[in-house]
């Protein structure tokens, strides 16, 4: 994989397709979220945590059950209105130039780079497409998430907000799943917040991101409901 910089006069005329599929990442049952993207995401997805071997804890949407497994694919389209940044930013990434300012790269071997399919990059006279104006959001949204997940995470493990989790899923004839090793936010500990602590999660904003994030696992049924389909099939 090897980026250039994207400049809208070598790369005026470029199209690059909205595509999605294992070769570029979707393939997967757990995809990295920030907390900014916790109240879209909530809506559609379950929302979990783990912690990885370095002790930092990361938030995730549960895609499916296997590894490997989305369910909320449909051939190369998500079946989501909400899609993680990680996946929205494409073929694209976000560098500093030399004058320290953003710089947006592009990786030119990307299959979706270049298909007659894709949408432009650049207006006709100038100007982002509405297309890159999408990827620099997703990739302005990244840049920020990076630099303050571990810092939320860590205020919801001291506040007592984080459990160890083992879900159990009974599908039947079908089988059934144990999903180990996750985190969520324990309900009766986001309840049972008070004094100082409740006022500076709500004062910061990390109150409402824990309630979607407690909220967002009734969407295990969701997720339960598209893998019977599936096994069914």
């Amino acid at each position: 994989m090897t980026f250039t910089t994207l400049d809208n006069v070598d790369h005026a005329e470029l199209r690059v397709a909205v595509r999605a599929g294992a070769a570029f990442g979707d393939h997967a049952n757990l995809l990295p979220i920030f907390p900014i993207e916790f109240e879209e995401a909530q809506r559609e997805l379950p929302i979990v945590f783990r912690r990885g071997e370095d002790g930092g804890i990361r938030a995730y949407v549960l895609l499916g059950l296997d590894r490997g497994e989305n369910l909320f694919l449909d051939g190369d389209r998500w079946t989501t209105r909400f899609v993680p940044a990680i996946q929205r930013r494409g073929p694209f990434a976000l560098t500093r130039g030399d004058d320290g300012e953003t710089v947006v790269q592009i990786d030119p071997d990307d299959p979706r780079v270049g298909a007659a399919d894709g949408l432009p990059l650049f207006r006709d006279h100038g100007g982002d497409a509405p297309y890159l104006e999408h990827v620099r959001a997703a990739l302005d949204l990244l840049a920020a998430g990076a630099q303050s997940e571990r810092a939320i995470h860590a205020d919801f493990e001291t506040a007592g907000l984080l459990r160890g989790v083992t879900l159990r899923i009974d599908l039947g004839d079908a089988g059934g799943y144990e999903l180990t090793d996750l985190l969520t936010i324990d309900q009766a500990a986001l309840a049972g917040l008070s004094g100082a602590t409740l006022e500076r999660l709500h004062a910061n904003g990390l109150l409402r991101a824990a309630t979607m994030a407690a909220a967002s696992l009734g969407n295990m049924e969701r997720l339960i409901e598209l893998k019977t389909l599936r096994e069914a099939a």
